[in-house]
């Protein structure tokens, strides 16, 4: 049985057309487009039953509003400052975040690719590390005020750390044979570090930027509550003053909602990003998917 040139080169386009279409970009565009319902049957769930439980007074409407109410508060406030506390809290969070991991990267690659530095600087960060954040607050109160400085460096150092841990021990963690064939190719260290060291860390540094985010998130609130005049800490503080449990709702329920949406694109910049990795987790599924 013969095949004609015609078939063959028609079938190569079309094994082409797929290769294209599976390639990271595509995948990419399908996780954006594609949206997982299933996560959201608990909370769903979780505020059908407290309705039903309140409506039936087996709760009391003081101690937990029902969703009905919280509604109404949330259109209520949606009218005036809520947008103005979440632009506050996301702004000092964006900017904390960034001058944080910036210089936790610059420090976390001084540290992990010089063992000197490592002597001199590590057990300081270890001993800076152990200190709560909390702790810190009177000291930059009385520093930089109860102005924005305070919270941006409060919220800075809260993200430094879990991305310099995360990078100093990514870049530890590269397989000595990766440096090794560099060094044998006579690359100098500049070409090490962008094209081996950084790759082969990258998946510690996007697990340390989540975790640090996640962070500058509990930072921003705690800063907020102490001295702020707007911001989603300011929400939560003023609905305790007032003892409204709605005010307090509605604010926890603004930071969880922010939090998984700063997670989630930074997880889909990290997919993008380690499309390369063959790993169980990035795979097509498996028997447990």
């Amino acid at each position: 049985m013969t095949v004609s040139t015609h078939e063959f080169q028609g079938e190569e386009q079309a094994a082409r057309g797929k290769v294209q279409s599976s390639g990271p970009l595509s995948r990419f565009g399908r996780k954006v487009l594609c949206i997982d319902f299933r996560g959201v049957i608990i909370p769903v769930g979780a505020l059908l039953m407290l309705e039903l439980f309140v409506r039936m007074e087996w709760v009391s409407p003081y101690v937990l509003p029902p969703p009905s109410d919280l509604y109404s508060t949330f259109l209520y406030l949606a009218e005036g400052p809520l947008w103005t506390n979440i632009a506050a809290s996301s702004l000092r969070v964006l900017i904390g975040f960034v001058t944080g991991s910036i210089l936790a990267i610059i420090v976390g690659s001084i540290v992990g690719l010089w063992y000197s530095a490592e002597r001199y600087l590590e057990p300081s960060f270890q001993a800076l590390r152990a200190a709560p954040s909390l702790a810190w607050v009177p000291l930059l109160m009385i520093w930089f005020g109860i102005g924005e400085m305070s919270k941006v460096v409060l919220i800075a150092k809260s993200a430094f750390f879990p991305v310099y841990l995360s990078l100093f021990s990514g870049i530890r963690n590269v397989d000595r044979k990766l440096v090794e064939v560099g060094e044998m190719y006579r690359q100098p260290l500049p070409v090490l570090v962008w094209r081996i060291l950084i790759p082969a860390s990258l998946p510690h540094l996007f697990t340390g930027l989540r975790y640090g985010l996640s962070l500058a998130w509990l930072s921003v609130v705690a800063a907020e509550l102490l001295a702020a005049s707007e911001g989603i800490g300011y929400m939560l503080s003023d609905g305790r003053e007032l003892s409204r449990p709605d005010l307090v709702l509605i604010a926890i329920i603004c930071l969880a909602i922010l939090g998984k949406i700063s997670d989630s694109v930074f997880k889909l910049v990290e997919d993008r990003c380690l499309s390369w990795r063959d790993t169980y987790s990035t795979s097509t599924g498996g028997r447990y998917a």
